[in-house]
């Protein structure tokens, strides 16, 4: 098989079958295919579409977003998980905003350059948006090509990794990159899929190696599994006689950097010694439902604890806000807690 070949099969699946009509196509520039490919890190297209395309007409292009404050993004990004990938947007297109002209650049250097932005990121930009001849390895590609030429180990190995990349560089076609580059995206997605791929309908099946050997199922090998840890947490859902919800704003860095959140303790006996402390009056309190909610390295369980409170004006930390129901939906909060805060106010309704 030559490399040309790889490349001319699978463009010949992907003008039949491939996606055609996703909203980045559409047209297809560099801000919207960078917009893109930050969403589809870990998420998948379905869930991302709809936040597509609510940013895209919130801002428009990059200029727009470089203008907004970190906060309005985050508020959009809300529901879309993994925070930093939002915060890293922002940015990126504050530095364009300083140092590109308002616009992303179109080398691969200066893409990398931009805070969150690798360099399979950045060469999907070149390949999508420009044309360019430069090679894209997420996790789709990674899984594609260590099943069609059997390669052994975790591709987030460094030297797998670095294997998968100069055959990624090698299969690359003289034209239609921006084609060739969502068509690898598409089988890897539609085709060559984690379980149950499709192997009787994929256009590489002829000379795919782990076909061939039955290692299907165990390629790409599999990370070495884990132990995931579990955190256990008590978070404060403080209402004042004004219905409002005091909220902390939490650290850049970490769980949910610079969002807002609710304040958490140990165990909602410290939690309300320190009310005590701080000389608030409860007037009823309550503990909410448990909610576990789970990432991608740990499990995270939630125990609300519902305080209302006729006297809060003790409560002045720099990190503290305060903000009325009516707002919820336009604040930056993380699903957790969006889920934590509906329980509890239901509770407290009840």
């Amino acid at each position: 098989m030559s490399d040309g070949d790889f490349a001319a099969r699978l463009l010949r699946w992907f003008d039949t079958h491939g996606r055609h009509d996703l909203p980045w196509q559409h047209p297809r520039s560099a801000y919207r295919v960078w917009l893109s490919e930050v969403m589809l890190q870990q998420t998948q297209v379905a869930t991302v579409i709809p936040y597509f395309e609510r940013f895209v007409a919130r801002y428009p292009d990059l200029p727009a977003l470089a203008a907004a404050s970190v906060d309005e993004v985050l508020a959009l990004w809300s529901g879309l998980g993994y925070y930093s990938r939002g915060r890293n947007l922002h940015r990126a297109a504050r530095v364009c905003a300083e140092r590109h002209g308002g616009a992303l650049p179109d080398t691969l250097d200066a893409l990398v350059a931009l805070p969150g932005v690798g360099r399979s990121t950045a060469a999907a930009i070149l390949a999508q948006a420009h044309g360019q001849r430069a090679a894209i390895l997420d996790g789709n590609v990674k899984r594609v090509l260590a099943r069609h030429v059997g390669i052994e180990g975790h591709p987030g190995q460094a030297a797998v990794e670095k294997r998968l990349w100069t055959i990624a560089d090698a299969c690359l076609p003289q034209a239609r990159l921006a084609d060739y580059t969502q068509a690898l995206m598409d089988l890897g997605a539609t085709v060559c899929t984690p379980k149950r791929p499709a192997c009787p309908t994929c256009p590489l099946r002829a000379d795919c190696i782990a076909r061939a050997s039955d290692r299907v199922a165990q390629l790409p090998t599999p990370r070495p599994r884990r132990i995931t840890p579990e955190r256990a947490v008590t978070m404060l859902v403080l209402v004042d006689r004004d219905d409002r919800v005091l909220f902390e704003r939490r650290p850049p860095q970490g769980l949910w950097g610079g969002l807002l959140g609710l304040p958490e303790y140990d165990a909602a006996d410290r939690a309300l010694a320190d009310l005590a402390r701080r000389g608030i009056v409860v007037a009823e309190s309550c503990l909410g439902p448990p909610y576990r909610h789970v990432f991608t390295h740990f499990k995270l369980d939630i125990t609300p604890l519902i305080v209302v409170s006729e006297d809060v004006d003790a409560v002045a930390e720099p990190a503290h806000e305060w903000h009325p129901r009516a707002v919820f939906a336009n604040l930056a909060l993380p699903t957790a807690v969006r889920r934590v805060l509906d329980q509890s106010l239901r509770r407290l309704a009840e």
